[in-house]
Parts: structure tokens; sequence; C-alpha cells
């Protein structure tokens, strides 16, 4: 459970977007971040870590790009539709290179670790785009 929806509530002004894709969006962002991290760290402790180079790192840039997203766009005082949109382009992109890696090490070599983060990556993606959508101009 987050707060965003909360914090959105009490915010003194109103969104510069639609509260719900905003909402969804730095929720998934965040828990993308979490996962991407822990797939990283999970990829050190494998047998076959020098396979894993460019997952690990993947997964680390795809988590720095889901955490600055989610800051970004949970910052509503003088909302930048142009920088929100550039941070959303940015991470849906991370999150679409990040879980096509995680997903072929899901899939050719069984680690479960990369299928939840592919997942999670899938999800932030959709949901940054779904965020571009309602970013007005």
């Amino acid at each position: 459970m987050t707060h965003a929806r909360e914090m959105l509530d009490t915010y003194p002004g109103s969104a510069g977007m639609d509260a719900d894709a905003l909402v969804e969006c730095i929720e998934a962002c965040f828990d993308c971040s979490q996962s991407c991290s822990a797939c990283a760290d999970a990829c050190l402790g494998e047998d076959m870590v020098g396979h894993l180079k460019r997952c690990i790192t993947m997964c680390l840039n795809c988590s720095d790009m889901c955490a600055t997203t989610g800051r970004i766009a949970s910052r509503q005082t003088e909302f930048e539709p142009a920088m929100v949109r550039a941070a959303l382009q940015a991470c849906a992109e991370a999150c679409r290179l990040c879980g096509e890696e995680c997903e072929r090490h899901a899939t050719e070599m069984d680690m479960e670790h990369c299928r939840v983060c592919a997942d999670a990556c899938r999800h932030c993606e959709e949901a940054c785009n779904r965020a571009l959508s309602a970013v007005g101009a």
C-alpha cells in the first residue's frame, strides 16, 4: 500500500493530469524500482553472475529511472507537462528494455526473480504510457 492517492487528495491545488492515471503511474514506478533493485541483487547471487552483467545493469538503470519518474510525477506544484512527458517516455522505454532482458532470462534460464521483474517492468511501461495519454498540453 502506498500513500500516493492520499497525498494527491490532500494537495491544495488540482493535479496537472488525470488523478487515476497519475496515481497508478506513481505506484507502478516505485514498485518497479524496488523490483528491479531486488532482481539486480538476486542476479548477483546467481552462480552464473558473469552471464548476467547486462541484466544487472539494465535493472539498476531501470530502477533509477523509475524512482526518478515517480518523484517527478509526484510533484504537482508548477506542473510542467513537457518535463513529465519526457520522464514518462524515458521510463516507459527503460521498462520495455529491462522487461525484455529479464523476460529472456526468465524463459531461457528459468530465473523466477527475472520473471517477477519483467512483470513489474511491463506494468510500469503500461502505466507510464497511460499517464502519457493523460498529460495535458
